[in-house]
């Protein structure tokens, strides 16, 4: 894991408190991020952790959603229903198959497709469009850049090695060729998503309450982390203003895995003092990926 910076500086925060990371259990989008026309806005993977959260918030402002689920559109099987880019203003591209499991041949073919061949069926439904949407905002990961140890890494660093980086830079390539259409292309490399109901923290949450929590590993890998909150005010902040290219989607302040977990523990009034061992991670996420998880990192 890597330390990640945002070169944009949307979020104001300090950034040497930690105050904010554990400001996890509730949605508050800021006010004012689109405009106040209303919109017709598509987003896929709309039944996901990040896009319940963003269709209740462009719902609850008055903008018109067409939420494509897993249902509405088989990203594997070809173009998204051409229903749900007529006429609309922006699509937020969402869709792909959790990273976070068994790395096998099969797995990794699947996980790779469905971002890849996804967003070259979205854009390529795009293309036929008389009409095109101004905007598309395209998922992307701070896995693009790979293992890079302590260095500090920012929207103009180079895509790192390995299958993480490789699956990232072909997926933002698919989603850069919509510019050729005419349309503003934004691609958010989110960090670890964190909120209630959903993303990592919620996978995080059990240990602790059970008094068995602690850090991964050596504990000394970067936690590069945004809260849900954040990431619906980054979306929407992509539609409305003349934003393009990549964005680092993080907090400010990324954190060794050692500090989070202690800061977690603290929250919850609960000992982060059970490690999670390296070999526990390889039995339930096999080695590749347990490796991405807990990688050491070493002062350059």
């Amino acid at each position: 894991m890597v330390q990640i910076h945002d070169c944009y500086a949307l979020d104001g925060r300090d950034p040497n408190t930690y105050a904010n990371i554990f400001w996890c259990f509730g949605l508050q989008p800021r006010d004012g991020a689109v405009g106040k026309d209303p919109m017709n806005i598509t987003v896929t993977g709309a039944t996901g952790f990040i896009g319940r959260y963003l269709v209740q918030s462009l719902a609850k402002d008055g903008h018109s959603v067409r939420a494509l689920s897993r249902a509405a559109w088989n990203v594997f099987g070809g173009e998204p229903p051409a229903e749900s880019l007529t006429g609309v203003d922006a699509v937020v591209h969402l869709a792909g198959v959790p990273v976070a499991q068994r790395w096998t041949r099969s797995n990794k073919e699947t996980i790779r497709a469905s971002r890849v061949a996804g967003t070259h069926h979205l854009v390529t439904a795009l293309s036929t469009l008389a009409q095109r949407p101004e905007v598309l905002v395209c998922a992307s990961a701070i896995g693009i850049y790979g293992d890079r140890g302590d260095e500090v890494l920012t929207e103009t660093s180079p895509a790192g090695t390995g299958f993480l980086p490789d699956v990232c830079r072909a997926w933002e390539h698919e989603a850069e060729l919509a510019e050729a259409l005419g349309v503003r292309v934004v691609k958010l490399r989110f960090g670890i998503a964190l909120g209630r109901k959903g993303g990592a923290l919620e996978k995080m949450l059990p240990p602790f309450r059970a008094f068995v929590g602690g850090r991964l590993g050596s504990g000394s890998q970067w936690m590069s982390w945004i809260h849900i909150a954040d990431i619906v005010g980054l979306i929407r902040y992509a539609i409305d203003r003349p934003l393009s290219g990549a964005v680092n989607a993080t907090a400010p302040n990324p954190l060794p895995n050692s500090e989070f977990t202690r800061e977690l523990g603290r929250a919850l009034h609960r000992p982060a003092i059970m490690p999670t061992p390296a070999f526990a991670l390889r039995l339930v996420f096999g080695r590749e990926m347990a490796d991405e998880i807990i990688r050491p990192e070493h002062p350059a």
